[in-house]
């Protein structure tokens, strides 16, 4: 098993058992330390230590995605082929924006309030969630048994559209039926998972990150200290930047290799 992973916890007990009687960090709660522990793993996850996870999320009923719990930003977002490989889902922040939608004697309104817009006739029945697409563009030619759109409405070898929904929590989702299942990377937050832990290379940039908050509002620091563990905590941060982000002979090479590769034209 890989030792590349330190707990929060551990760091939390090592940092309290080196504070002796001259330390300015005396008198300080069990409870504060961890907790400035917890904004420190959260602060540098979002600058070196992004923990970039990937889970498969089913389909809710209405064509759309719960966000986890610990969901901080969007890294990739797709569906599973038959072939195993996942393949990406495009950015369309136009879906599900409008509340109410004409077309040829029927209305796309949202009655149930479900954030899917069924079509509902003159007569108020509703007949069922539709694209708006199908309204608005048409298919104007066919070749070798490929249907084409109107020019610059759009293209790409995507399997279906999405929209991020930060304000009810959720995916929205523009494909297929055929796909229950969605597959998304997200950069996690760390500090909201049951057992924290912090890489090695970080490990004292996080214990110089509890130094530097916990002397920070102390009246008794002089400024010169409160200076001098600020200043540390950066030091260390960089330092833990430059060895996680290392660029190796290997990587230079492999860059070269690819940037001289001939691809085959048609």
């Amino acid at each position: 098993m890989a030792r590349n992973l330190v707990t929060v916890s551990e760091v939390v007990n090592d940092f309290i058992m080196s504070i002796d009687g001259e330390d300015f960090a005396k008198n300080i709660s069990d409870t504060l330390v961890h907790n400035y522990a917890l904004r420190g793993i959260r602060e540098m996850g979002f600058d070196i230590l992004q923990r970039v996870r990937s889970i498969k999320l089913s389909k809710n009923a209405n064509d759309t995605v719960d966000l986890p719990d610990d969901f901080v930003s969007l890294v990739k977002i797709g569906v599973v082929g038959d072939d195993g490989l996942v393949y990406v889902l495009t950015s369309n922040s136009n879906i599900n924006i409008s509340q109410k939608y004409k077309t040829s004697g029927s209305l796309l309104i949202d009655s149930d309030g479900d954030g899917v817009y069924d079509r509902v006739d003159a007569k108020g029945s509703s007949s069922g969630p539709r694209d708006l697409d199908d309204h608005i563009v048409f298919s104007n030619y066919v070749y070798q048994n490929n249907v084409g759109q109107i020019y610059g409405y759009g293209g790409g070898k995507y399997r279906g559209e999405y929209r991020l929904n930060l304000d009810q929590n959720r995916i929205e989702l523009a494909l297929d039926n055929s796909y229950e299942d969605i597959v998304i990377e997200y950069i996690a937050d760390e500090a909201r998972s049951q057992n924290p832990t912090v890489h090695v290379m970080a490990e004292e940039a996080l214990r110089a990150y509890i130094y530097y908050r916990v002397v920070e509002r102390k009246k008794n620091v002089p400024g010169g200290e409160k200076a001098r563990a600020r200043s540390e905590y950066f030091n260390e941060l960089r330092r833990a930047n430059s060895r996680l982000q290392s660029f190796s002979k290997e990587d230079a090479l492999q860059v070269i290799r690819k940037n001289f590769k001939q691809a085959p034209k048609y």
